[in-house]
């Protein structure tokens, strides 16, 4: 026993003295951002000539920065046009940014100022739509409030009547055949609790899904302080709404009747769908038409041909000499001409950018772990702490040590106990 107490003593103040503490890491250097490549002069989009128009003082759009303007791809970050290499010139139109999609690959097949901010009107209420579709039983019956029908003065409406009872299939059906700004409030309170909350929600919505330019301030559409969102952002929004069946279902809806109010000793009356496409573009699927005097026209419509479905967006048009809807069928038909492989850039999917985003964090935490200093613990704590980890680095030249050390302190304590004995039996 004392000799193997001996033996541990030993050890303990050999490490205490002779096995240093690991030094820290230096902290990685974080390499510099890359510098972008000189831009070149855009490429001017095929214009229509317009009539002059009057208009409110359009508000100066919130700065697009490097990382938006690139996202789905760096062709998209100019301000111009980008088309496949080879391809028809695409229609000269009156709008001032527009983009054209496939539904499905997500490949966006060209595009004028595909991030440039502007002016949604009701196309925003395609993101409205993207938000709460999921979240409301369709036939669910709900009371209008007179905070539903607090709208601006001879904007578009369906007509509901405080106190009156719809249905929340209903409700969408108003919201997208005929516009109805008093459906969009209707639907924000009933997805988020009120109006205001359903506008933080479809924020958050339009954060998820990748568009990063979109700001809602209202449901609807109608115009408010800092109210903005570009032709690739709609694009996203389109597409996850055509990924719903009840949104395409809708969408395709010609007319629908309004229900009466007994109760209110209102009767009901027939609504029919403002969006021209599906009576007269062969294969469409809907979409949403959208005006204010700030905004101008702006537009979204979906069709299929040949097995491919393609989405056009687009903003800040004029009616005259080619109305909007028809700004985008022109556009569709170049797009379906085009090659089934022909690309641009991409529309991010859901989640993607915020994955992105998330990355960097990730990394940087790790790499704060891997360099951050260790708590002192002193040469021996550190060394043990090291032999706990199976750092055969200190495990094994600590085990020889030891060995030594023992076999060492053995030999003299067997050394003492031979000599004891022979001086024992000399007594004798």
């Amino acid at each position: 026993m004392r000799a193997r107490a001996l033996a541990v003593a030993t050890a303990v103040t050999l490490l205490a003295t002779g096995t240093p503490a690991p030094a820290a890491a230096a902290p990685a250097t974080t390499p510099a951002a890359p510098v972008a490549a000189p831009g070149v002069a855009p490429v001017p989009c095929p214009r229509l000539p317009a009539p002059k128009v009057s208009r409110p003082p359009r508000p100066a759009p919130p700065a697009t920065t490097p990382e938006q303007a690139a996202v789905g791809g760096e062709a998209l970050a100019g301000a111009g046009l980008v088309v496949p290499p080879g391809s028809p010139a695409p229609p000269a139109v009156t709008a001032t940014t527009w983009l054209m999609a496939d539904l499905d690959t997500g490949e966006v097949l060209g595009a004028c100022g595909a991030h440039v901010p502007g002016t949604p009107a009701s196309t925003q209420k395609l993101l409205l739509a993207a938000t709460m579709l999921s979240r409301l039983d369709p036939k669910h019956v709900a009371v209008a409030t007179r905070a539903d029908l607090d709208i601006e003065p001879g904007s578009s409406a369906v007509g509901l009547l405080v106190g009156g009872r719809y249905s929340v299939e209903t409700l969408w059906l108003g919201l997208l055949l005929q516009s109805g700004n008093d459906a969009a409030n209707m639907l924000a309170r009933l997805g988020a609790g009120s109006a205001q909350a359903g506008v933080a929600e479809m924020n958050e919505q339009a954060r998820r899904l990748g568009a990063g330019q979109t700001h809602a301030v209202t449901p609807s559409g109608l115009d408010g302080p800092g109210q903005f969102t570009s032709a690739y952002d709609l694009a996203l929004i389109a597409r996850a709404c055509f990924a719903d069946a009840a949104f395409r279902r809708y969408a395709l809806t010609e007319r629908t009747q309004i229900p009466a109010q007994p109760a209110l000793k209102k009767g009901g009356f027939q609504i029919q769908n403002e969006n021209q496409l599906i009576y007269r573009y062969p294969g469409a699927l809907g979409g949403k038409t959208g005006f204010t005097e700030l905004a101008r026209h702006s537009y979204v419509g979906a069709a299929q041909r040949d097995g491919r479905r393609l989405v056009v967006t687009l903003l800040g048009a004029e009616a005259r000499p080619v109305r909007g809807w028809q700004q985008g069928a022109q556009l569709l038909d170049w797009a379906f001409r085009l090659p089934r492989d022909a690309s641009v850039g991409r529309l991010v999917e859901p989640g993607e950018r915020d994955a992105e985003a998330a990355e960097p964090r990730q990394a940087a935490a790790a790499e704060a772990r891997r360099t951050a200093s260790p708590p002192w613990r002193g040469p021996a704590g550190t060394a043990l702490h090291r032999i706990g980890d199976g750092d055969w680095r200190v495990i094994v030249p600590v085990a020889g040590l030891l060995a030594l050390t023992v076999g060492g302190v053995a030999a003299v304590l067997a050394a003492r106990r031979g000599r004891s004995r022979r001086r024992g039996r000399r007594r004798a």
